[in-house]
């Protein structure tokens, strides 16, 4: 009964709506949707007058075909409350049953006289008009009709189509008292209304019959010259006309049927052979106007037998049909003298999807003639019958097209344009399509028909006033881009000018695309899954004739295959953000304050997925920088993760002052416990792995210019000097980290002021379509310009050398080095005698004087007595003190040996072990590092 939502029925719901309430969850979709336009067109319920029409067709091919059909049901309710209406295409009804005869007198004219228009803009929601809207069955129940006089009634109403074409020719209709509503009638009227169909089809198939028989009547009158008929007939094989070869020749007759066209047509065929299609016209003795085409074949050893009268006399049997055709065995095998060639077959129905062969077939046999060739029968009948084959042919061709081309990237937005491009101009003239911010944002909409934006416009010419992309859409209740979105199911709105539900939506809007020439609509919700992911709405203009139920169906099909493309497309959206926002929370997004090279950066990821390429630049002690640069290989969530764990072991192993091939040497370590923690010993099936990674280490030291760089597995950085010189120097080339066995190498160079160290990954200058010396070379260029700040090299870098459709992520690093200058360095070189320590107490208080820290004089003079004395008494000499005056304040002493002191807390009773506990309290930062002649101790003082 349509019953819903809080317990309200479609009376209360009804006067509910009549009040302007709100009822959305009261009663069904479709009835809400036909009240809302009943309301829009101003109808009342106490009124709906229906017009009379008098040029009704009562001998139509509806009526002859529903005749047979009506009798039976009349008799079936013979004795009931029933009324059986069958009304033609406009609402109109043509014929009524009665299961009881004194209905007629009971009723009203409008109920039992033919004649009256049921259309839904005239009587409002009911079941003839809401079946032509909606066009499918529906039922309609008591109050929810929209008039005062239906609400004690109930109906069920069908469409009845053309099988060939799929036009709906009519409704059929049963109306009953509400307390009579059985659900079993959905059944029964349903195999009623596909009865009538067969008998429309059966119909047909007379007709293509009868045009055969008049084919073959006129060749009997008119002879060719042959003897046909008493010579055996060769298979087609033996000639080489092969099933190819036919469809070749069935292929252009269906053009030439289906356009009427009355000429002699050139046919290549395979191996360089030819055929003459020759169309004639041909009329049966009822009146029925085909066309004939026949074949002329270079052929004259084939001689193929001509159906006779008798062979197409047989009934067609009563199935859903486009039109007759002979099996393709028959011809293969040949027929016996005097044996029809020919029986009139019936295909399948373009209603149902599928290809078929229009025409009655006649390729089995040709007749020879005197001039050296063969002819014969290729196709004969209707030219509408030929249009319809020709138009599902297409429909399958496009589907199958749309299979390849409609979802060929992974984003959303171009997935949808290559709906739009798929459907213009072979379905529609015009396409939009309307998706939630939710959906172009990777998300699934919680209200699909909310926050729609214009995500594509498309069409045959620019000058249709169409919302533009980008714009926010708000649809009202009675537009069917909502309606179909509440329903789940397209809406065929054939006439626009008539589709209430649609000039409402935005009145001036609509007039000016009716003035541009759009006159049909199909509304087609964008379902994955169960959920609506957008609407796309198909428009018409330059082609006259309206959208039917196959471009419905079509239409369904395509959006269907789009809307899964577009599921998958938001569904990687949605997992690309969250892995992109998890690499570049794992990207640094400053860098800490230094003051050895003037660094620019960019982080680019892969358009089909992040990868765990990262960049870094690390503080080292003595005013020294790391710079760092890696590449997890690998993409998705598991690379950003790993990528993010190598990063912060590399910091915390520059912490330790470590030498470039030591830090990679520690990385390719953890690396490897990675792995292994992560697979196991064996690696199993469908563990992620690390696999491995690369990257390249270097440090950077202002003090002496010096470089020390090593690699494992990572491109070769740039270094560019400032008089322009670009160069790939040649690092050892050590083993992606993961992989272990083989030791780590460095290089070391010296760089003058102002040079600029350019590290990448090889996203940058690789791809499966570049040639690596070819991006080098671009690069050289771009770099060849060493005035530019490091931010303009990278921006030139991007544009000269990055794919525009990136495969790999890309980072890019580019310091320009900066010196220390030597007035800001102090270096005393002593001896290992505890005597000098006094006299550096003092050297080192007069420097800091010149340099303005007269403040810091204390704390350093006791720092160094302490380190001096430490390195005196338990390293080895030479020994060299080394003050740095820089953003901080360094003090290092250095010595030959190799042992480090250690923090420790002494007891009350121990002489010694308070040294570095005192250096710990007064410095910054402390700590050792080791050189290839021996360690450094420093400690850092923070500037006044």
């Amino acid at each position: 009964m349509g019953l819903a939502g809080e317990g309200i029925g479609p009376v209360r719901a009804r006067e509910q709506f009549l009040r302007g309430g709100s009822i959305e969850e009261a009663v069904r979709s479709p009835i809400l949707s036909s009240w809302q336009r009943s309301r829009s067109l101003g109808l009342s319920p106490d009124g709906c007058e229906l017009p009379y029409l008098d040029d009704l067709d009562l001998d139509g091919r509806l009526v002859r075909a529903a005749g047979p059909v009506l009798d039976r049901l009349e008799c079936r309710f013979a004795g009931r409350n029933m009324n059986v209406s069958l009304a033609d295409g406009r609402g109109a009804v043509l014929q009524r049953r009665f299961g009881e005869a004194s209905m007629v007198r009971r009723l009203a004219a409008i109920q039992s006289v033919p004649g009256f228009v049921f259309a839904e803009r005239f009587a409002g929601t009911n079941g003839i008009g809401l079946a032509l809207a909606e066009r499918r069955l529906i039922n309609v129940h008591g109050a929810e009709h929209f008039a005062e006089r239906s609400q004690s009634n109930a109906c069920a109403a069908v469409p009845v189509r053309d099988p060939l074409s799929g036009r709906i020719e009519g409704i059929l209709c049963f109306g009953y008292p509400l307390t009579d509503a059985d659900t079993a009638l959905n059944t029964v009227i349903g195999r009623a209304a596909r009865a009538i169909e067969r008998r429309l089809l059966e119909q047909s198939s007379r007709r293509e019959r009868a045009l055969l028989a008049a084919y073959l009547d006129a060749r009997r009158r008119v002879p060719t010259g042959g003897s046909a008929n008493n010579e055996q007939p060769c298979e087609l094989a033996e000639s080489g006309l092969d099933w190819r070869d036919q469809m070749i020749l069935k292929e252009k007759a269906t053009e030439l049927i289906s356009s009427a066209q009355l000429a002699a047509v050139e046919v290549p065929l395979p191996g360089g052979r030819r055929a003459t299609l020759l169309s004639r016209p041909v009329t049966s003795p009822s009146g029925v106007e085909g066309i004939v085409i026949e074949a002329v074949l270079p052929t004259p050893r084939l001689r193929l037998a001509v159906p006779t009268e008798a062979d197409v006399s047989a009934p067609a049997p009563a199935q859903r049909v486009r039109a007759s055709a002979v099996p393709p065995a028959a011809h293969l095998r040949g027929t016996a003298p005097g044996r029809a060639a020919a029986t009139a077959r019936p295909a399948r129905s373009t209603t149902e999807g599928t290809e078929g062969t229009e025409g009655t077939e006649g390729t089995e046999g040709t007749e020879g003639t005197d001039d050296g060739t063969t002819s014969g029968l290729v196709l004969v009948g209707e030219p509408r019958v030929g249009a319809y084959a020709m138009a599902a042919r297409r429909r399958l061709e496009l589907l199958s097209e749309a299979s390849a081309r409609i979802g060929t990237t992974l984003d959303v937005s171009r997935t949808a344009r290559e709906l739009a491009e798929m459907a213009v101009p072979r379905l529609a003239d015009f396409v939009t399509i309307d998706l939630p911010e939710a959906v172009l944002r990777g998300e699934e909409p919680t209200d699909p028909g909310a926050d729609l934006r214009r995500a594509v416009v498309h069409g045959i010419r620019d000058d249709c006033p169409f919302l533009p992309t980008g714009e926010r859409v708000d649809l009202r209740p009675t537009a069917p881009q909502l309606r179909c979105l509440a329903g789940g199911h397209p809406v065929l709105e054939p006439d626009l000018r008539a589709a209430t539900g649609w000039t409402a939506q935005d009145p001036g809007h609509t007039e000016s695309l009716l003035d541009h020439g759009v006159h049909s609509l199909i509304a087609v919700p964008l379902l994955a899954r169960g959920i609506a992911l957008g609407v796309a709405s198909f428009y018409r203009s330059a082609d006259p004739a309206p959208f039917g139920d196959d471009d419905r169906s079509l239409a369904q099909e395509l959006a269907a295959r789009a809307a899964i493309s577009i599921d998958n497309a938001r569904r990687y959206t949605r997992e690309h953000t969250m892995v992109l926002a998890l690499q570049r929370s794992l990207l640094p997004r400053r860098f800490p304050e230094q003051n050895a090279v003037e660094v620019a950066h960019r982080y680019l990821p892969a358009e089909s997925g992040v990868g765990g390429d990262w960049y870094d630049v690390i503080p080292l002690s003595s005013s020294r920088v790391a710079l760092v640069v890696g590449d997890v290989v690998g993409h998705g969530m598991h690379a950003a993760a790993t990528m993010g764990r190598l990063r912060t072991a590399a910091r915390n192993f520059a912490e330790l002052d470590l030498a470039p091939d030591e830090v990679l040497t520690h990385l390719d370590n953890l690396v490897g416990r990675l792995d292994r923690d992560e697979c196991g010993e064996v690696p199993t099936t469908g563990s992620p792995g690390i696999i491995g990674a690369t990257c390249l280490y270097a440090i950077y030291d202002p003090t002496s210019r010096s470089c020390v760089m090593a690699r494992a597995g990572h491109p070769t950085p740039a270094l560019v000097l400032p008089d322009g010189t670009v160069a790939f120097p040649e690092l050892p080339a050590g083993p992606p980290l993961g992989l272990g066995g083989l030791p780590f190498e460095t290089a070391e160079f010296h760089l003058p002021e102002g040079s600029q160290v350019v590290l990448y990954t090889d996203g940058l200058v690789e791809g499966r379509h570049r040639d690596l010396d070819t991006s080098l070379d671009r690069l050289r260029q771009a770099l060849a310009h060493p005035s530019r700040p490091p931010e303009d090299i990278c921006e030139a870098v991007l544009r000269a050398v990055a794919p525009s459709h990136p495969a790999d992520d890309i980072a890019l690093l580019v310091a320009r080095t900066r010196a220390l200058a030597p007035h800001r360095i102090a270096t005393w070189d002593l001896a290992a005698d505890p005597a000098l320590v006094c006299g550096i107490r003092a050297a080192v208080a007069r420097r800091l004087a010149e340099w303005g820290l007269d403040e810091l004089a204390f704390t350093v003079e006791l720092l160094l007595s302490e380190l001096v004395t430490n390195a005196i008494r338990y390293g080895t000499g030479p020994i060299q003190v080394r003050l740095l005056h820089d953003s901080s304040l360094t003090c290092e002493v250095s010595d030959t040996s190799s042992t480090a002191p250690h923090l420790r807390h002494a007891a009350t009773t121990d002489e010694g072990g308070r040294g570095l506990f005192l250096v710990a309290q007064l410095a910054r930062a402390w700590g050792t590092r080791y050189t290839a002649g021996g360690k450094v101790i420093w400690a850092e003082c923070a500037l006044p």
